[in-house]
Parts: C-alpha cells; structure tokens; sequence
C-alpha cells in the first residue's frame, strides 16, 4: 500500500512539474509570436526593462520604460494593472525573464515575455520606434577598419551584459599589451544597432576575429583570455 501512495505522489510530481513547465513555455514566446500575441490582446500593457538609453536608441510601439536595473522599478510596476496582460521585453532576455517573475509574484496574472529581447526582434525585422537620429559605426566603416595586415578582434558589447564586463578587464590589457599582434575594437551593440542587424549579431557577448580582412572566428558567448590569444595565435 505504501508504495502503491509513493507511485500515485510520484506520478502527480511530475504532472505538477509539466504544467510548471508548459506554463512557461506558454508565456515566453518568440519575437514574431510576441508580436502576433500583443496585437491580439485587447489593454495589453507593454513594458520596456532596458535602461532609459536603450529605450531612446529604438523601442517598440506603446512601450512604457521601467529600468529592471533600477532601484524603483517594483514602486513604477505597482502603477501596472494586474488584472490586465502585461507584456515585457529587454534587450537579449534576462532582464525580462527576471522581471517578469517578480511581476508574477507581485500577483500580477498573465505575464507575456519575449525571448531573446530586442536584438531578436531587429533580427526578425519587426517595427520600432527607433532614434530620431542614426548613429553608430556603418557597415562601410566597419570593412574600412579590418582593412589592416595586423589580425582585428571585434567585440561587441553592452554595458548591461554580464559575460561581456567579465571580458572587458583582459580585453583592454590584451589591446595595451599585444598591439603588434591585434589591433581591438570594442564595439557597443547598443549605440549601432543597424550595424549589428547587418552582420546579424542577435545575442551577446561576441567576438569576431578577422585576418587579411577575412574572418577566421566567430564567437558566441564568454571566451577566456586564453582561448582568445590561441586564436590569435593560429
């Protein structure tokens, strides 16, 4: 009988844990079902968690800017009505992610939250609000400055990632120290975003590695110091 009670608890563990699961699947959706979703629902309320700069270089339409970062973010959230859909965003993910779990459990009830941020919805070319004014780095500039016999390293950025302020110390000691051997360009995804969408860089950090203005390493995510001068060194 004991273990006839162990199965049937087993058995409603994993079928509590499936509904978890299939209920944030649900409510993490694809930039393109995003959209789709926000244009079906009827008083969504949307809400950009990127600082105050990013929101000014390029958001979506009707979006209201509460800083995840900032210190007053949940006293701004209580503004929100929680009997109404809320749909949040960021710039690559976790921001949202993060800020829509404390909105779930500020109780609000149905929390919609995009995966992968702006830099999925730029790259699925869907409509924003964007600057009134370009800037940032062309793709014309950009090939101009590979132009060089001494191998590039292009590193793009964003103040609020996480992986990339890691990369940053050696980075910086690496473009002192090694300036015969590469020549380095940090490049802030924020500030050139069409230069971004252009070479179709959607998630960050990311490093490109070019020599004789050929690129020789394209790489997604955190890289040890080691690694990036192995490469270099090929």
């Amino acid at each position: 009988m004991y273990k006839n009670l162990i199965v049937v608890f087993f058995l409603i563990a994993i079928t509590g844990c499936g509904k978890a699961q299939s209920n944030k699947s649900e409510s993490s959706l694809p930039a393109k079902e995003f959209s789709k979703k926000l244009d079906q629902t009827k008083d969504a309320q949307l809400v950009d968690v990127r600082t105050p700069g990013e929101f000014r270089n390029g958001h979506l339409k009707s979006a209201m800017n509460i800083d995840w970062n900032a210190d007053d973010f949940t006293e701004k959230a209580k503004a929100l009505d929680k009997d109404k859909p809320v749909f949040v965003y960021c710039m690559s993910g976790p921001r949202s992610t993060a800020a829509a779990a404390k909105l779930q459990e500020m109780g609000f009830k149905n929390v919609y939250e995009m995966q992968g941020g702006m830099m999925k919805w730029r790259n699925a070319e869907l409509p924003e609000i964007k600057a009134s004014t370009a800037a940032g780095i062309s793709l014309a500039q950009y090939k101009e400055m590979l132009k060089t016999n001494t191998p590039v390293l292009v590193d793009f950025y964003a103040e609020w990632c996480a992986p990339c302020k890691k990369m940053e110390p050696y980075l910086k000691k690496m473009a002192a120290e090694m300036p015969d051997k590469v020549k380095i360009l940090r490049i802030d995804a924020d500030a050139n975003t069409e230069l971004c969408k252009e070479l179709n860089v959607s998630a960050l950090p990311v490093l490109k590695l070019y020599k004789n203005d050929k690129l020789v390493w394209d790489n997604l995510g955190f890289a040890t110091e080691q690694e990036v001068k192995n490469k270099i060194a090929q």
